[in-house]
Protein backbone atom coordinates (compact mmCIF):
# COMPACT_ATOMS: atom_id res chain seq x y z
CA UNK A 1 0.00 0.00 0.00
CA UNK A 2 1.64 3.13 -1.14
CA UNK A 3 1.70 6.11 1.36
CA UNK A 4 2.52 9.75 0.74
CA UNK A 5 2.68 12.37 3.24
CA UNK A 6 4.38 15.83 2.45
CA UNK A 7 6.07 16.00 5.37
CA UNK A 8 7.52 12.90 5.09
CA UNK A 9 10.20 12.05 1.57
CA UNK A 10 8.64 15.90 0.33
CA UNK A 11 5.66 13.60 -0.52
CA UNK A 12 7.12 10.90 -2.35
CA UNK A 13 5.06 7.60 -1.96
CA UNK A 14 6.59 4.65 0.01
CA UNK A 15 5.20 1.05 0.67
CA UNK A 16 6.77 -0.98 3.43
CA UNK A 17 5.27 -3.65 1.90
CA UNK A 18 7.61 -3.85 -0.81
CA UNK A 19 10.38 -4.80 1.86
CA UNK A 20 8.53 -7.22 4.37
CA UNK A 21 10.94 -10.25 3.40
CA UNK A 22 13.83 -7.96 4.12
CA UNK A 23 12.30 -6.10 6.70
CA UNK A 24 11.42 -9.60 8.83
CA UNK A 25 14.50 -10.86 8.29
CA UNK A 26 16.92 -7.31 9.25
CA UNK A 27 14.51 -5.06 10.93
CA UNK A 28 14.40 -7.11 14.44
CA UNK A 29 18.03 -5.24 16.24
CA UNK A 30 16.64 -4.07 18.82
CA UNK A 31 19.34 -5.05 21.80
CA UNK A 32 18.13 -6.04 25.08
CA UNK A 33 18.51 -2.84 27.07
CA UNK A 34 16.12 -1.63 25.07
CA UNK A 35 13.36 -3.91 26.01
CA UNK A 36 14.82 -3.37 29.52
CA UNK A 37 13.46 -0.14 29.82
CA UNK A 38 10.16 -1.47 28.81
CA UNK A 39 10.12 -3.47 31.57
CA UNK A 40 11.35 -1.22 33.85
CA UNK A 41 8.62 1.02 33.80
CA UNK A 42 6.42 -2.17 34.58
CA UNK A 43 4.98 -2.32 31.34
CA UNK A 44 4.11 -4.97 28.88
CA UNK A 45 4.20 -7.53 31.43
CA UNK A 46 1.91 -9.44 33.78
CA UNK A 47 -1.43 -10.43 32.18
CA UNK A 48 -1.51 -6.72 30.94
CA UNK A 49 -3.12 -6.37 27.15
CA UNK A 50 -1.40 -4.77 24.98
CA UNK A 51 -2.07 -3.21 21.85
CA UNK A 52 0.64 -2.73 19.58
CA UNK A 53 0.00 0.16 16.67
CA UNK A 54 2.44 -0.06 13.72
CA UNK A 55 3.49 -3.29 14.79
CA UNK A 56 5.35 -3.86 11.50
CA UNK A 57 6.38 -7.32 11.39
CA UNK A 58 5.64 -7.70 15.10
CA UNK A 59 8.87 -7.53 16.60
CA UNK A 60 7.62 -5.75 19.88
CA UNK A 61 4.97 -8.53 20.74
CA UNK A 62 7.42 -10.97 19.76
CA UNK A 63 10.21 -10.27 21.61
CA UNK A 64 8.44 -8.96 24.69
CA UNK A 65 6.02 -11.94 24.60
CA UNK A 66 8.15 -13.77 27.36
CA UNK A 67 7.33 -11.29 29.91
CA UNK A 68 3.81 -12.27 30.05
CA UNK A 69 1.34 -10.00 28.30
CA UNK A 70 -1.42 -10.54 25.90
CA UNK A 71 -0.41 -8.70 22.82
CA UNK A 72 -2.42 -7.32 19.89
CA UNK A 73 -0.66 -6.10 16.80
CA UNK A 74 -2.08 -3.84 13.96
CA UNK A 75 -0.28 -2.54 11.14
CA UNK A 76 -1.43 -0.55 7.83
CA UNK A 77 0.70 -3.54 5.55
CA UNK A 78 -0.95 -6.34 4.81
CA UNK A 79 2.28 -7.80 3.96
CA UNK A 80 4.09 -7.14 6.84
CA UNK A 81 0.68 -8.57 8.90
CA UNK A 82 1.31 -11.29 7.05
CA UNK A 83 5.12 -12.18 7.59
CA UNK A 84 4.22 -11.01 11.47
CA UNK A 85 1.80 -13.97 11.50
CA UNK A 86 4.75 -16.23 10.29
CA UNK A 87 7.33 -15.14 12.61
CA UNK A 88 4.87 -15.77 15.64
CA UNK A 89 3.18 -18.91 14.61
CA UNK A 90 4.53 -20.36 18.03
CA UNK A 91 2.48 -17.38 20.05
CA UNK A 92 -0.60 -16.54 20.79
CA UNK A 93 -0.64 -12.65 19.39
CA UNK A 94 -3.52 -11.35 17.26
CA UNK A 95 -2.96 -9.48 14.28
CA UNK A 96 -5.03 -7.26 11.99
CA UNK A 97 -4.44 -5.24 9.25
CA UNK A 98 -6.13 -1.61 9.61
CA UNK A 99 -4.48 1.78 9.87
CA UNK A 100 -3.92 3.56 13.41
CA UNK A 101 -6.76 5.92 12.60
CA UNK A 102 -9.12 3.00 12.15
CA UNK A 103 -8.48 0.95 15.04
CA UNK A 104 -11.41 -0.38 16.43
CA UNK A 105 -11.65 -2.34 19.62
CA UNK A 106 -14.60 -1.82 22.65
CA UNK A 107 -14.32 0.69 25.02
CA UNK A 108 -11.44 0.11 27.94
CA UNK A 109 -9.87 -3.15 26.07
CA UNK A 110 -6.39 -2.58 26.74
CA UNK A 111 -3.89 -1.08 30.06
CA UNK A 112 -0.93 -0.48 27.54
CA UNK A 113 -0.73 0.66 23.93
CA UNK A 114 2.31 0.73 22.49
CA UNK A 115 3.93 2.66 18.95
CA UNK A 116 7.23 2.03 18.05
CA UNK A 117 9.01 4.28 15.12
CA UNK A 118 5.60 4.46 13.71
CA UNK A 119 3.97 7.46 15.92
CA UNK A 120 5.48 10.07 13.83
CA UNK A 121 3.07 8.97 10.75
CA UNK A 122 0.01 9.13 12.43
CA UNK A 123 -2.79 11.41 11.96
CA UNK A 124 -2.20 12.74 15.39
CA UNK A 125 -6.07 14.79 15.78
CA UNK A 126 -7.42 10.67 15.18
CA UNK A 127 -5.32 8.71 16.95
CA UNK A 128 -5.15 11.13 20.11
CA UNK A 129 -8.98 10.29 20.53
CA UNK A 130 -8.92 6.48 19.52
CA UNK A 131 -6.15 5.69 21.54
CA UNK A 132 -7.71 7.05 24.66
CA UNK A 133 -11.35 5.08 24.11
CA UNK A 134 -8.73 2.22 23.76
CA UNK A 135 -7.22 2.69 27.45
CA UNK A 136 -8.58 1.66 30.57
CA UNK A 137 -8.48 4.05 33.28
CA UNK A 138 -4.95 4.65 34.12
CA UNK A 139 -3.71 2.95 30.85
CA UNK A 140 -1.00 3.81 29.15
CA UNK A 141 0.36 4.96 25.70
CA UNK A 142 4.16 4.15 25.27
CA UNK A 143 5.57 5.82 22.70
CA UNK A 144 9.11 4.03 21.24
CA UNK A 145 12.05 4.87 19.15
CA UNK A 146 15.45 4.53 18.10
CA UNK A 147 18.00 5.61 15.52
CA UNK A 148 21.43 5.84 14.51
CA UNK A 149 23.57 8.93 14.81
CA UNK A 150 25.08 8.99 11.69
CA UNK A 151 27.37 12.67 13.14
CA UNK A 152 28.62 10.45 15.69
CA UNK A 153 29.01 6.78 13.89
CA UNK A 154 31.31 7.00 10.71
CA UNK A 155 29.93 3.75 9.29
CA UNK A 156 26.47 4.68 9.79
CA UNK A 157 27.55 8.32 8.15
CA UNK A 158 28.66 7.07 5.38
CA UNK A 159 25.67 4.56 4.47
CA UNK A 160 23.32 7.53 5.27
CA UNK A 161 25.46 9.86 2.76
CA UNK A 162 25.09 6.62 0.36
CA UNK A 163 20.76 6.42 0.87
CA UNK A 164 20.79 10.43 -0.26
CA UNK A 165 22.28 9.86 -3.23
CA UNK A 166 19.93 7.75 -4.70
CA UNK A 167 17.10 9.19 -2.77
CA UNK A 168 17.79 12.89 -2.02
CA UNK A 169 14.35 13.62 -0.54
CA UNK A 170 14.52 11.03 2.14
CA UNK A 171 13.60 13.01 5.43
CA UNK A 172 14.83 9.96 7.92
CA UNK A 173 18.42 11.35 7.62
CA UNK A 174 20.24 13.81 10.13
CA UNK A 175 18.74 12.09 13.41
CA UNK A 176 20.39 13.53 16.96
CA UNK A 177 19.24 12.85 19.96
CA UNK A 178 16.03 14.43 20.86
CA UNK A 179 12.97 13.47 23.12
CA UNK A 180 10.37 12.08 21.13
CA UNK A 181 8.08 15.21 20.22
CA UNK A 182 4.00 14.98 21.72
CA UNK A 183 1.50 17.21 19.85
CA UNK A 184 -0.31 18.71 22.18
CA UNK A 185 -3.83 17.01 21.39
CA UNK A 186 -2.33 14.36 23.21
CA UNK A 187 -2.37 16.38 26.43
CA UNK A 188 -6.04 16.86 26.03
CA UNK A 189 -6.39 13.03 26.77
CA UNK A 190 -3.40 12.13 28.59
CA UNK A 191 -0.68 12.83 31.12
CA UNK A 192 2.74 13.04 30.07
CA UNK A 193 4.78 10.80 32.74
CA UNK A 194 7.97 9.89 31.49
CA UNK A 195 9.99 10.77 29.17
CA UNK A 196 13.74 9.68 28.67
CA UNK A 197 16.23 9.60 25.75
CA UNK A 198 19.68 7.66 25.99
CA UNK A 199 23.12 6.45 24.08
CA UNK A 200 22.93 2.85 23.27
CA UNK A 201 25.09 0.30 20.59
CA UNK A 202 23.63 -1.92 18.53
CA UNK A 203 25.82 -5.05 17.06
CA UNK A 204 25.73 -5.80 13.40
CA UNK A 205 27.76 -7.48 10.82
CA UNK A 206 28.40 -6.20 7.02
CA UNK A 207 25.22 -8.55 5.90
CA UNK A 208 22.72 -7.56 9.19
CA UNK A 209 23.66 -3.60 8.46
CA UNK A 210 23.08 -4.04 5.01
CA UNK A 211 20.00 -5.15 5.21
CA UNK A 212 19.18 -3.17 7.79
CA UNK A 213 19.88 0.22 6.06
CA UNK A 214 18.34 -1.53 2.92
CA UNK A 215 14.96 -1.99 4.75
CA UNK A 216 14.84 1.77 5.65
CA UNK A 217 11.91 3.86 3.90
CA UNK A 218 14.77 5.79 1.82
CA UNK A 219 15.62 2.23 -0.01
CA UNK A 220 13.45 -0.78 0.33
CA UNK A 221 10.33 0.62 0.43
CA UNK A 222 10.42 3.66 -2.00
CA UNK A 223 13.04 2.54 -4.57
CA UNK A 224 12.95 0.73 -8.15
CA UNK A 225 14.23 -2.50 -7.90
CA UNK A 226 17.39 -1.24 -10.54
CA UNK A 227 17.72 1.60 -7.95
CA UNK A 228 17.71 -0.64 -5.16
CA UNK A 229 20.39 -3.26 -6.96
CA UNK A 230 22.54 -0.52 -7.76
CA UNK A 231 22.08 1.03 -4.42
CA UNK A 232 23.44 -2.49 -2.86
CA UNK A 233 26.47 -2.91 -5.16
CA UNK A 234 27.34 -0.09 -3.99
CA UNK A 235 26.63 -0.54 -0.33
CA UNK A 236 28.37 -3.26 0.03
CA UNK A 237 31.34 -2.22 -1.87
CA UNK A 238 31.52 0.65 0.90
CA UNK A 239 31.00 -1.71 4.07
CA UNK A 240 33.91 -4.04 2.45
CA UNK A 241 35.90 -0.84 2.35
CA UNK A 242 35.10 0.79 5.33
CA UNK A 243 33.75 -1.66 8.05
CA UNK A 244 35.46 -4.79 9.46
CA UNK A 245 33.25 -8.09 9.48
CA UNK A 246 31.59 -7.45 12.91
CA UNK A 247 31.16 -4.13 14.62
CA UNK A 248 29.10 -2.07 16.81
CA UNK A 249 26.74 1.25 15.42
CA UNK A 250 25.66 4.16 17.57
CA UNK A 251 21.95 4.97 18.32
CA UNK A 252 20.38 6.27 20.60
CA UNK A 253 16.78 5.32 21.96
CA UNK A 254 14.11 7.36 22.96
CA UNK A 255 11.22 6.43 25.42
CA UNK A 256 7.65 8.45 26.15
CA UNK A 257 5.06 7.61 28.52
CA UNK A 258 1.06 9.24 28.40
CA UNK A 259 -0.93 8.08 30.95
CA UNK A 260 -4.85 8.24 30.68
CA UNK A 261 -7.14 9.73 33.99
CA UNK A 262 -7.63 7.65 36.71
Amino acid sequence: MNITDQNIDSGKAFDWGKTSPDYARFRDVYPQEFYDGIIGRNLCMNGQKVLDVGTGTGVLPRNMYRYGAKWVGTDISEEQIRQARILSEQMDIDYHTVSAEAVEFPDNSFDVITACQCFFYFDHDKTAPVFSRLLRPNGRLLLLYMAWLPFEDEIAGASEELVLRYNPVWSGAGETMHPIVIPDVYRKYFEVVYQEEHPLKVHFTRESWHGRMKTCRGIGASLTREEIAAWEKEHLKLLADKAPEEFDILHYAAMAELQMPG
